[in-house]
Formats: C-alpha cells, structure tokens, sequence
C-alpha cells in the first residue's frame, strides 16, 4: 500500500479537519488552540499554539509548529481552517514555504473587508445589508463588528460610543434566520452542497456567540435554488477555491448575504457524507477538479458547542460519551466562556437533531456540576 500524503492542518480547533483528513486517506499534521484528546488521536503529529485563545493564530509560534510538523513527513500543502480570516499576511507566509490548500490570501482579504465585500455583493446584484465605517449619531439598530472576526463574539449591539477606527465596521440589523450554504468552488464554479440553519450561544457581553448549526435548513426548494443562484454569481466576480460557506440571513422568501467564509469551518462535523470525505474534495477542488457529484447525507444532523459555565480548575479523567468531541485531556484548566467540548446528534428529522443536540449539551453541563460537587465534598 502506498505511504499516505501528509497534510498540514491549521486551525482554532483541528479536530474536525483531522477526522475528514483521515477520512480520505491523508495523513494529519495539526496545529490548533487546544489539543484535545481525540484531536491528538486523529492528528499523525500535532502541536499545540499556545495562547491561541486570547493571542489569535501567531505568525511566528504557528510557522516554527508547522516546522516542527514537516520535519517527520513532507507535507503535500496546507489546510487552514478557522482563526485566518484577519491575518492574510499570515496566509501568506505559509504560502512562501508550503503550498495553500485554499484560498489565496488576497481572496481572503478582499471578502473579509467589510467594504469591498459589500461593492461585491452589489455587483452581484445580491442583497447585503447597509454597511458604514462610521456609526449613524443614531445607533438604534446597528451591530459593532470586528474586521476579520469569526464565531460570532465579535458582533454586538453597537452603542454610540463605539469608535470609528481601523478595527470595527457598523451594519444594519436585518430581520432572519441565520442560514449558511457549504459550498465546493474550483475557481470558476460552484457545487452548493447543502444549507444548514445556526444558532447562537448567547451571553449579556457576546449575544451572537455561535453555538451550533443543524442541517437541514428548512428551505422551499425555490429559495434553496436562489440561495445557491446568488453563490454561483459570487464566483463568476471572486475565484474562490476548495470548501466555502456562505452566511445568509432569511425572512420569508426574501434574504441578505452576511459575509463568506473562504475556509472549511464550522459545519463540518453536520455535512460529513455518508461516503467518501469532504476534505479530499477540498484538495480537488483546489487543485481544480470539482465533483459534480452530488454528495449523499443520511437524515438530519446537528452539532451544538458546550460552553463552560464557570472556570473548570482542572478536568478530570472522565470517560466522556461517544457523541461528544473535542474532548479535554484530564487536568485541562478552561476558563469560564471557553470551549470545553462539542456534542452531535443525528435524527430523521432536524428538529429532533436539534433537539437531541440540546438535551446532550444539557448533560454535559449536568456532568461539570457532579464535577464540582465532588470536588468539594
């Protein structure tokens, strides 16, 4: 049998990424935020950033881990995941010395900057909503949002004392359900693979916090096919590459495009197929070979993150149940607000995925508070 390729992964979480890597035959090489038990697993070799958390992906501590990866196997490229969206500098750094399996960073730069990204959607005739650099004297009805930020914490109500600089951008509420669109792109086409619905974790200082997403999202076929008609404009405007979302607010029969994320995110754990492996096909579609086969799901399937509620001194060797990931190795101190793990359910429908995603994260933070009673008694 022919030695597996080896991949770079880099990622805020790598887990996800891994586990698809190791689906289609690569062999992980993982630098995340929290190297988690099973990320460990999965991962061939795997380095943690330190401080990831509070510092955001490092230049220098990310290049001298994937130097450190590259040591024992030669990577075919890399795959960057989460935590890129405001350091296309970073994006191409590796660049200089590894091949992107992605989006060129100047693509990345110019869907994630709040102004260009809405000249495009005007230009694609695709709905947006009204975006300034600096707040109305008004500020009723208007989010503050970080350039480049991802998971929702950076949004907030904005309040008239918000700054205008470099940093935040200022957009109008829009009235809808969050509704995101995975999609594969070679360039100069696109393959919507399917659309999930999201929902926030919200807190009184991160009220759009993400917190999970569930496919399917319930879309009238028509809206479906505008949705992804409104993907395949983008792409005739912007060559994006590999695995893609798309990130919509719907009311009705009417919606507006909120921004693309142009990396392999969050949904990947709800779309993963009941064959084959979305992260070979982002490799394909990279390197310009696009599947116009459509990918086959088996019922419905939502994944939700447990938050910690309070700080977690030190997690204890537990075994955690088969339908958790991202699971902390023992002794991991997690501060409260933080990731502690993922919870994933599967149903017929997506209601009672959604449903059994809640229960589950219920149990876990049932679980966390047995922790706490019998470390005190």
């Amino acid at each position: 049998m022919p030695d597996q390729p080896a991949v770079l992964i880099a990622a805020a979480s790598g887990r996800a990424l891994a586990q698809s890597a190791r689906q289609g035959g690569y062999l992980p090489l993982v630098a995340d935020f929290f190297a988690d038990q099973d990320t460990a697993a999965l991962a061939h070799d795997h380095v943690r950033i330190e401080d990831g958390l509070a510092r955001g992906m490092d230049e220098d501590g990310l290049l001298a881990a994937f130097e450190a990866l590259a040591r024992s196997r030669r990577p075919i490229g890399a795959v960057c995941g989460t935590g890129f969206e405001d350091r296309p500098g970073l994006l191409a750094r590796i660049g200089e010395r590894w091949r992107l399996l992605g989006n060129d960073p100047q693509i990345v730069a110019r869907v994630k900057d709040p102004r260009a990204f809405a000249t495009l959607c005007r230009d694609c005739a695709i709905p947006h909503p009204e975006t300034v650099a600096s707040l109305p004297l008004d500020a009723a009805g208007w989010l503050a949002k970080r350039k480049g930020g991802a998971g929702g914490s950076h949004i907030a109500r904005a309040i008239v004392q918000n700054p205008a600089n470099d940093e935040f951008y200022f957009q109008r509420t829009t009235p809808g359900v969050p509704v995101s669109a995975l999609f594969l792109a070679d360039g100069r086409r696109a393959m919507t693979l399917g659309f999930s619905t999201q929902w926030a974790s919200p807190t009184p200082r991160r009220p759009f916090r993400y917190g999970g997403a569930v496919r399917p999202a319930a879309l009238a076929p028509a809206l479906a096919s505008t949705l992804a008609d409104a993907v395949d404009r983008l792409l005739q405007a912007i060559p994006l590459v590999g695995l893609n979302s798309a990130d919509f607010l719907v009311d009705g029969d009417e919606f507006r495009l909120l921004e693309i994320n142009p990396r392999p995110g969050a949904t990947l754990d709800v779309f993963a197929p009941a064959e084959g492996s979305l992260f070979a096909l982002h490799v394909a579609a990279c390197e310009g070979k696009l599947n116009s086969a459509p990918l086959r799901f088996e019922g419905a399937c939502a994944a939700a993150i447990v938050y910690a509620e309070r700080d977690i001194a030190a997690v204890p060797a537990v075994r955690w149940p088969d339908w958790t990931a991202d699971r902390p190795h023992s002794g991991t101190a997690i501060k409260a607000g933080e990731p502690l793990c993922s919870v994933k359910s599967v149903a017929a429908t997506a209601a009672a995925a959604r449903a059994g995603a809640d229960e589950r994260l219920a149990m876990v933070l049932a679980m966390v508070l047995d922790w706490t009673h019998a470390r005190m008694s």
